[in-house]
Parts: C-alpha cells; structure tokens; sequence
C-alpha cells in the first residue's frame, strides 16, 4: 500500500456517533426540533444567551456518559507510532479523541470543555455549567463567559495551521464526515492538488466520495483500526 508520511486526518459526527454523541441532523440528533438560529448563532446567543448556554450546559453535561470507541483509541495510537507525522483535525465538540489517548487534536469548531470570554478575546478550559454569571479566570471580567463553539457565520478556528498542513501533506483521510459542510468539505481538493493520497472512511458514501482516491464503507469502530493496523505494518510499525 502508498506509506504514508505526513498524514492530515479530518473527522466528523460519524465517528462520534458510535459512541453515542447525536449527529448533527440525524433523525435521533440532538438538534431536532430546535432551529439552528435558535442555538448556534450570534443572533440567538444576543437574544437568548439563558436559553443558548442551557442548550450547551446539556451537551456538556452529556459527555460524562460516553466513551471513545475503537476509531478514537487507533487514530490516536497512529499519532503515537508516528511522533510528528500525524495531524488529526475534527469538525466535533466533544473530548473523545483527547480521552481515547490522541496527545494533540484541532479542533476547528470549538470545543464544548471550552469558555471564550467576549471582553478579552481568552479561552479558558470550562467543564462546569456557564448557564449563571461567572467571572472570565483570564481577566475577571463577570458574566462575560460564552461557550467556545464556532457558530454558523462564524470562522473556524486554525484554518491557517489546517490548511498549511494540506498542503504540505501525502495523505489525507476523511473519516465521518458528509461532505457538505464548508470549508472541510473543500479539504480533499487541496490535498489532492498537494497530489496527495485521498481516503474517505465513512458508514455511507459523502456528497463528496466521488473526489477521493479510495473510500472504505462502514462502521468506523471497524475500518478504522483496520486501516491504522495497515499504515503501522507498511511504516515498519506494530500493525
């Protein structure tokens, strides 16, 4: 198989879904019955901040019930085996690659163990509820504190270092992801015309399958490792 050197790893709500995380605009998703300008806007937040940071307190509570699976703990073995070679980047809010063992993670629409304070720009790591008045642990200003989500309209985060990275790298890997929500979904071309090797992981074809080099079908609990296994093997590494 093409041995990889520099890997991009782009992950979406498919592979926080198997452990339990709703998807995004799933039928079982979190977010039904809710309109996105009523939770995940500036808009919304100006106009209901109580009702926005209820909305994220529930999420963020809701982390302590699940678990990495499988796909979490090999990506981060991967990153382990291949010390510097391996960037893994996620469309997802929660800490499942972090608690699956994965020592750096981007995550390019926030994170929901994360409060950004509107007086001073800090983020600062927040595992509590923000729904009362808190002061910012940065610079003390009180009640300033929202939570450090990318919303819609909203430029997410480290774009820059990602796109750098894609540029730069020989393989790129989309593992759970659908394909239309942008600027990741435009990620496969600026690997490809960094004429690296494209592979899509993922329980469905994407809107984008088309576009990649390889695409592997299924669970990613199960394709994953599978695939780590075989990058480690072909490195030289322990498959």
């Amino acid at each position: 198989m093409h041995v990889p050197r520099s890997i991009v790893i782009l992950t979406g709500a498919g592979i926080s879904a198997e452990s339990g995380v709703p998807t995004f605009r799933g039928p079982d998703g979190l977010w039904e019955g809710r309109r996105v300008e009523d939770v995940a806007t500036p808009e919304a937040f100006a106009r209901a901040p109580a009702d926005v940071q209820r909305f994220y307190d529930l999420r963020r509570a809701a982390l302590a019930v699940v678990q990495p699976n499988p796909a979490h703990v090999a990506l981060a073995k991967l990153q382990a085996a291949l010390p510097g070679a391996v960037m893994i980047v996620t469309q997802n809010v929660d800490d499942l690659h972090e608690r699956g063992g994965a020592a750096e993670v981007i995550h390019m629409h926030g994170e929901l163990l994360s409060a950004l304070c509107l007086a001073c720009g800090t983020p600062s790591r927040w595992a509590g509820d923000l729904g009362r008045a808190h002061r910012c642990p940065a610079c003390g200003a009180p009640d300033r504190l929202r939570p450090d989500i990318v919303w819609f309209g909203e430029m997410p985060y480290h774009m820059m270092r990602i796109e750098a990275a894609l540029a730069a790298c020989d393989t790129f890997v989309s593992i759970g992801t659908s394909g239309n929500v942008y600027p990741a979904a435009g990620y496969v071309e600026l690997a490809r015309r960094a004429g690296a090797h494209c592979l899509e992981i993922n329980l469905e074809p994407s809107l984008g399958a088309s576009r990649f080099h390889e695409v592997r079908h299924g669970p990613a609990g199960a394709l994953v490792p599978a695939w780590v296994d075989e990058v480690l093997r072909a490195s030289g590494g322990q498959g």
